[in-house]
């Protein structure tokens, strides 16, 4: 099985990535947040390998950690790979592990989009995995205040994705200050409408 692949970015989709190295081109699936970061010409990816009976699949990611929770993902009845993938395009691994960690299924369901039984799934089954982890971490992401500034967002004329997308770049240090308003909602609201505004 293919663990990593380093080489040349020869061509970029926004579903995939074909990276060369010692002369083969490999079709790597990645998340629209691999895609957004894999600017530079060589990458390093860590790769997970799909088999099924007549396809081989690979799905690149930058850190251990999101193939780890991606292999978490997988392991849910009835979500594969490109499933997993989409999920783990919505926000941050931190706040989605926060919401399946407290079990907050209208979390998952209002900001990723996915049906009420398969966020009931994905709580059921990592619940206990996500909280074990977590028992040590204090503070964090308020999921509330989350809620709340998406619905602000969306009240203000954004849709969902736009709403989704730019408070995803804040909790992931993007914003346009470079600050994380985990715990200040108007403050995250404030930062969203500069990165959808463009300022």
């Amino acid at each position: 099985m293919i663990g990593s692949i380093k080489g040349k970015i020869v061509l970029r989709t926004e579903k995939f990535l074909i990276v060369e190295t010692n002369g083969v081109g490999y079709k790597i699936n990645v998340s629209s947040d691999v895609f957004s970061k894999a600017k530079k010409t060589e990458i390093m990816l860590w790769i997970h390998t799909h088999v099924r009976e007549d396809m081989l699949d690979l799905y690149g990611f930058l850190n251990r950690e999101e193939l780890e929770f991606f292999e978490m993902l997988i392991n849910v009845s009835g979500i594969g790979p490109k499933g997993a993938l989409a999920i783990l395009g919505i926000t941050s691994i931190e706040t989605l592990k926060k919401a399946i960690g407290t079990g907050d299924t209208g979390y998952l369901t209002k900001i990723s989009g996915i049906g009420k039984k398969t966020a009931e799934k994905i709580v059921i089954e990592l619940r206990d995995k996500i909280a074990e982890k977590m028992k040590d971490e204090k503070g964090g992401i308020s999921l509330q205040g989350e809620l709340d500034a998406l619905e602000a967002l969306k009240s203000l004329g954004y849709s969902q994705n736009e709403a989704r997308e730019a408070l995803k770049k804040i909790s992931l240090g993007h914003g346009r200050t470079g600050e994380v308003p985990d715990t200040n909602t108007n403050a995250k609201i404030r930062e969203a409408l500069k990165i959808l505004s463009g300022k």
